[in-house]
Formats: structure tokens, sequence, C-alpha cells
């Protein structure tokens, strides 16, 4: 990671408030954006996004999680064979 990562301080995570972010990337001119990781919800924001998207108090409160409930959450149903061709 080059200087801009180390530069930049490291923000909570606006969708489970969880303090285990971490800097993704930055851009290649110096101090234009950074991305952010949550290594807790893995959610990932730029720090150029909209406030409701980086600003925990004013992410919508129907898209965020609670840490806690994380292993408990429904895992997505695997995706089925493809279904043989008919030639």
């Amino acid at each position: 990671m080059n200087d801009t990562a180390k530069e930049t301080a490291l923000p909570i995570c606006p969708r489970c408030r969880s303090n285990s972010t971490q800097v993704r990337g930055v851009s290649p001119v110096h101090g234009v954006w950074t991305v952010f990781g949550c290594d807790t919800c893995f959610y990932v924001w730029r720090s150029t996004e909209p406030e409701e998207n980086i600003n925990p108090d004013r992410y919508p409160a129907m898209f965020r999680l609670i840490p806690e409930d994380l292993p408990n959450l429904a895992v997505a149903p695997a995706i089925p064979a493809l279904r043989q061709s008919k030639s």
C-alpha cells in the first residue's frame, strides 16, 4: 500500500458499525479517493460516495447489519446445475 493508505484514518463500517475496517485500495492520483472494506460484514465503499453510503448515522436502517446476527443469516441457495441441452 502506498503513503495515501497510511495517512487515511480508518472509519467505522457504515453498515454494521464495526471498527474492523481496512484500506483496500487508493487512487493512483494522491488523495483523490480511498476504498475501505469491512472485515466483519464485507461491505466495501469509496471515500467519495454519498453520505448515506459512508456515514453510519445516515446509512439506511433497513440495510444495516448487526455483527452478532451475521452467523444466523440465511445462506443463499446454491446455483443448480445447468440443464442438459436437447440435441
